[in-house]
């Protein structure tokens, strides 16, 4: 071996491939690399941190394309959600839970725009580029696995979380809706949220065989939890036999958690929501994940 072969073989890294040696007649070559013949060149597939990264930006520049279209939608619902019903309907209700009507349905909402955006774009945005644009074809041929792609969507679903959730509290921040101090870490909890509900959104693309099954989605899930899981009223004073149902609810407990943050008041009860929003995410991204890996490999 020569000494040119030893030090390219010192350099060389598990996972590292050889993709060819050149030989004499490629004099022009070697001497551009500065090496002497033969020389092997060997290519290193990038860190998974890197593929990861590399799909969550590839994300960015496509959505950042259409922006306003992509973002003005979601981010005016809670808005108008927010002016319609809290102004509105603020004025008959007058408080709700020692606070304002608009701000306990602020917090709310909060959540509710990373629970849209992140449910949205890892159910018809996910099949739509795994059906019909071929997206994840092409993304598969580079050195890249399902994992790591998959995981590079959620944390993309919850990006849009993150700034949903910001962009909602920023607003009500200035107009004095809700105080400053839920600044910092409302934007972390819809994060979560959003890579929470990229995970649910992900099993049901698994288990649909076409878009239009979608539908149940929404409408026999989504929507219902909308209304039923303390957005607008509190739980508790739904009747006793549908509180459990409530519990079981995803987005019960990023709204209690994100009230607990706003108001500074959080216990045990808090704890528990945490905990729930962090298995779920786990158990059900894990399930989804390895259901999706099937249907994309076949």
């Amino acid at each position: 071996m020569s000494s040119s072969d030893t030090i390219a073989a010192q350099r060389r890294q598990p996972g590292d491939r050889v993709e060819g040696c050149l030989d004499a007649g490629d004099q022009p070559l070697i001497a551009l690399l500065g090496g002497t013949t033969p020389h092997c060149v060997v290519t290193r597939p990038p860190t998974r941190a890197r593929r990861i990264y590399g799909v969550w930006l590839r994300h960015v520049r496509v959505y950042s394309k259409n922006l306003i279209s992509n973002a003005l939608p979601p981010f005016l619902e809670p808005l108008i959600f927010l002016v319609g019903i809290g102004l509105g309907l603020g004025q008959f209700i007058g408080t709700m839970n020692g606070a304002p009507y608009i701000e306990y349905l602020a917090t709310g909402l909060m959540v509710t725009a990373a629970m849209f955006t992140a449910a949205f774009e890892c159910s018809f945005g996910t099949y739509i580029r795994l059906e019909f644009d071929k997206v994840y074809d092409g993304m598969l041929a580079a050195p890249m696995s399902v994992h790591d792609l998959l995981i590079g969507e959620m944390l993309w679903a919850g990006t849009k979380g993150f700034v949903f959730t910001l962009s909602v509290m920023i607003i009500t921040t200035v107009f004095g809706i809700v105080p400053l101090r839920s600044v910092f870490f409302a934007p972390l909890l819809g994060f979560m949220t959003g890579v929470m509900f990229a995970a649910l959104g992900f099993l049901v693309t698994s288990l649909v065989d076409n878009i239009n099954q979608f539908n149940f989605f929404f409408s026999g899930f989504i929507s219902p939890m909308f209304f039923f899981a303390g957005v607008f009223f509190p739980v508790e004073n739904l009747p006793a036999f549908v509180r459990p149902i409530t519990e079981i609810l995803p987005l019960t407990h990023p709204v209690r958690l994100m009230r607990g943050l706003v108001h500074g008041d959080l216990g045990p009860a808090h704890l528990i929501s945490l905990g729930y929003i962090i298995v779920l995410t786990v158990a059900v991204g894990a399930w989804s994940i390895s259901r999706l890996k099937r249907k994309l490999i076949d």
